[in-house]
Parts: structure tokens; C-alpha cells; sequence
């Protein structure tokens, strides 16, 4: 099945040119296949008359809602008439494109059902990559947490070996030599306790 866009290259109507350049830009943005049947050429009055005998819709315009004959574009599947620009276009907007233009529905519900199982393998694999992580993180967590537990003791130790200088710094009687301030107490804890 061919899908077929009757054109008119020399039509002297502004608006009939936009919307023939919008059918040809929509067709083309959704990868949709046609063939453009331009009806003014030499040799094409048999596709013109074709067009205007089977065509239903006669595509009035702003300026001619009512013409003589149905003025492009026209759109047809082989020989059978699929509507004009306003059809089109509102099928276009309903998203029922494909249905307006005949295009076998059967094609696009087979990539639809690769795509969900797709999804679903690529859902199942994810899952178990994080499964995988969290298995591969457990002993890291562990080694993790011994480090900084003994690095916790440590600083625990020190913290009792400065608060120990500095209880006997303050509980000394003053001397001239002794520190004043409190950071020079903690100084001086900190000397006492590296001393020891």
C-alpha cells in the first residue's frame, strides 16, 4: 500500500501551499512514507481527475469555503481516499494518524509489544545489578564501619588522655610557668600528653 499526497506545485493560494507543506512536514517528521502526486505537471490529468471524482472532502479554504472542485492536498492509500487537509489535521492532533491514513495498525502494535518486553528485561536486569551492588557493598560497609570504630577509640583515648592533662594542669597551684589562658592549657595538655 502506497500512501499518496496530491500536490499542486502552481497553485496561486497562499493558504493551500502552507497547508500542502504542513501535510508534506508532518508526513515526513513521523517517518511515514508517500509519494507526492503533483496533479498541475504535464501527463498528470488522469491523477487529477482520479482526485477530484474520488475525493469526498473538497477542502474548502478561508477565502473559497466552497469551491468547484477539491482543491490539495488530497490524501489517498493506493486508490482509496483517506481525506483532505482538515481531516488530516485533526487526526494529526487526536494522534489517530495512523488509522486515518489506512497504514496497517498491525505494524505498529508489533513494535509496541518488543518495546514493553524490553522494558520488562531491561527492569529485570536493573534489579539485578542492584541486587549485585548491595551484596558487593555489604563488606565494604563492614570494613568501613571496624575503621571507624577503631579510629572512634582512638580519638576516645585521647580526648581522656587531654582531659586528664588538663584537670592536673588546673588543679596545679599558678607558677610563672604556667599557661594562663585556655589555649595555652590546651597546649600544654597536648605537650603532657604526647610526653607520655
Amino acid at each position: 500500500m502506497v500512501l499518496k499526497v496530491y500536490v499542486s506545485g502552481m497553485s496561486g493560494n497562499k493558504e493551500v501551499k502552507k497547508r500542502q507543506q504542513r501535510v508534506l512536514m508532518i508526513l515526513d517528521s513521523k517517518n511515514i512514507q508517500y509519494d507526492t502526486v503533483d496533479i498541475t505537471e504535464p501527463g498528470k490529468e488522469g491523477e487529477k481527475e482520479m482526485m477530484q471524482n474520488k475525493s469526498t472532502s473538497n477542502g474548502g479554504t478561508v477565502s473559497d469555503p466552497d469551491p468547484r472542485h477539491p482543491l490539495p492536498p488530497q490524501l489517498f492509500n493506493d486508490a482509496e481516499y483517506c481525506g483532505d487537509y482538515d481531516a488530516f489535521d485533526n487526526a494529526n492532533e487526536i494522534d489517530t494518524l495512523e488509522v486515518f491514513l489506512k497504514l496497517a495498525p498491525a505494524d505498529t502494535t508489533a513494535v509496541s509489544s518488543a518495546q514493553i518486553e524490553l522494558k520488562q528485561e531491561n527492569g529485570d536486569a536493573k534489579k539485578d545489578e542492584k541486587e549485585t551492588e548491595k551484596d558487593e557493598a555489604a563488606p565494604a560497609d563492614e570494613a568501613a564501619a571496624e575503621a571507624n570504630g577503631e579510629a572512634g577509640e582512638k580519638a576516645e583515648r585521647q580526648l581522656s588522655v587531654t582531659t586528664t592533662a588538663t584537670t592536673a594542669v588546673a588543679a596545679a597551684p599558678p607558677s610563672v610557668d604556667q599557661p594562663t589562658t585556655a589555649s595555652d592549657r590546651l597546649l600544654e595538655s597536648e605537650r603532657v600528653a604526647t610526653a607520655q
